[in-house]
């Protein structure tokens, strides 16, 4: 599948635009989170009853909480999403020279500024404040990320006699940020309009070749 083009052309500036929004947007609440909050269930700030609350915590590794092998996959994480970052920019400029729908361009914006927030936490948090994890080999790109919407969906004991599981305290929803929202709405609306963003490629029709009767020419008689 390709993108569908249109016949306007697009600006890059404006989705660029768009992706320091979201990081500006990301990087004030991660801001007002650290200085007005604390840490962990004591400066836990219900939104909406138990369901929905804020939650200062630090994220050593990727979206949702997910991480790889210390002591040197934050590092990698980090170089990843450095990479991901100049990717993303020069598919976006890409894009708008190709004249591609402007909502799929826009989509790929708000992963842009998702992964760009994600990344000023792991590269400069570590030094600014001071929350690379114990023993890291420096406190540049160890920085962790703040987290801070938690959607808790169930949060408990599971039965005992749930096989493996039982007995286990669980949390069914992880916590996040804003750049982790961003990401995943913009996958989303990719997913979801696949059809408006992406033309179909049409099968090529094979044909194939008749064979032509043997017939003699007029000029030939068969005996």
């Amino acid at each position: 599948m390709h993108p569908t083009l249109t016949t306007r052309q697009q600006n890059a500036a404006k989705f660029f635009l768009l992706a320091l929004f979201v990081i500006a947007i990301d990087q004030l609440s991660k801001w007002a989170v650290h200085t007005y909050m604390q840490p962990g269930m004591a400066g836990e700030i219900p939104l909406i009853g138990h369901w929905a609350k804020l939650h200062y915590t630090l994220n050593p590794g990727m979206a949702f909480g997910a991480e790889l092998p210390a002591p040197y996959g934050k590092l990698v994480l980090s170089g990843f999403r450095l990479l991901a970052v100049f990717g993303l920019s020069y598919y976006i400029i890409r894009l708008c020279k190709q004249r591609a729908a402007g909502g799929y361009i826009a989509c790929m914006a708000l992963i842009l500024g998702g992964a760009v927030g994600n990344l000023i936490d792991s590269v400069f948090y570590g030094v600014i404040y001071d929350n690379a994890p114990f023993g890291s080999p420096t406190r540049w790109f160890y920085g962790q990320v703040i987290d801070m919407l938690y959607v808790d969906i169930y949060e408990g004991f599971l039965p005992q006699n749930w096989p493996l599981l039982g007995g286990k305290y669980v949390s069914l929803w992880p916590i996040f940020n804003i750049a982790d929202s961003s990401i995943f709405i913009g996958v989303a609306l990719i997913l979801l309009n696949q059809s408006r963003f992406f033309k179909q490629e049409e099968p090529v029709a094979v044909t194939e070749k008749q064979s032509e009767p043997l017939v003699a020419p007029d000029s030939e008689n068969l005996a």
